[in-house]
């Protein structure tokens, strides 16, 4: 192979995560990321519902579009779009839609990292590395559903990391899916519960514009605070169930070493 033919092939292989980074800094650049927020869906509240009424099946389409391109983009506000997926289309739809977004965002961050870097560290990996990926390997499926049960780990780590690690595309797809799956319908169900909260905090916030005099430097506050969404009893249930997760890696390692006993 000619050096013009490797550095072709390096072009074509790094091409798409290139891709990726420029999007991804555009959308920070321009700012579009901060329209991820409640007050921006709280302030169209009423507007959203009154469309998704009309075109219900479009409306779950961009919606499952919007998700894909947050998660293989990897913007913040993952939490937000799923609470509005809840409090838009009702948990019982909305905790569909974000599973099935969220898993093919994350397939295609997977894809695009693995052919990009996880070869060329297969490659080049050392011993350590080695051991390290065949470890994983082992048992991808019980370490990536716990990873994904448990929200203590960002995101953005455990779509990646797995491309490095040389997990199978079947397993990560089925480990996404079903260990996103109990916290998407918990905060879907909280989402679903926010109606109340986002139409009071409206009127307060309209009735506050309403008292500001002409060209005040004043503003009003609009504010919902989404961390006491997640309680210490969630994170613990969560944490429960990817302890169970890993059961067959503890049964798997216990039988190897009394089976060389």
């Amino acid at each position: 192979m000619t050096p013009t033919t490797r550095t072709a092939g390096s072009w074509r292989r790094f091409a798409p995560l290139i891709a990726l980074a420029a999007v991804t800094a555009l959308v920070f650049a321009m700012g579009w990321h901060k329209v991820l927020s409640l007050k921006t869906i709280g302030l169209n509240y009423d507007a959203l519902k009154g469309y998704i009424a009309d075109h219900l099946v479009l409306s779950l389409v961009a919606y499952v579009l919007a998700y894909i391109a947050v998660v293989a983009l990897s913007l913040p506000g993952g939490l937000i779009m799923t609470l509005a997926g809840g409090l838009l289309f009702g948990w019982q739809l909305g905790a569909p839609a974000t599973v099935i977004g969220a898993t093919i965002g994350a397939t295609i961050l997977f894809l695009i990292a693995r052919s990009s870097l996880g070869e060329s560290l297969a490659a080049r990996a050392g011993p350590s590395i080695a051991k390290l990926r065949a470890g994983f390997q082992d048992n991808a499926f019980s370490y990536l559903l716990f990873l994904r049960l448990v929200p203590a780990f960002p995101f953005v780590i455990v779509n990646l990391a797995p491309a490095l690690l040389g997990v199978k595309l079947g397993t990560y797809v089925a480990a996404t899916f079903l260990g996103i799956i109990p916290g998407t319908t918990a905060y879907s169900i909280a989402g679903a519960g926010l109606a109340s909260v986002i139409e009071g905090q409206n009127k307060v916030y309209k009735e506050c514009l309403a008292k500001l005099a002409p060209g005040s430097s004043m503003t009003c506050d609009y504010s919902i605070d989404t961390g006491q969404l997640v309680t210490k009893e969630l994170v613990a249930a969560f944490v429960a169930l990817g302890l169970v997760a890993l059961i067959p890696v503890a049964i798997k390692s216990w039988s190897k070493r009394h089976a060389t006993a």
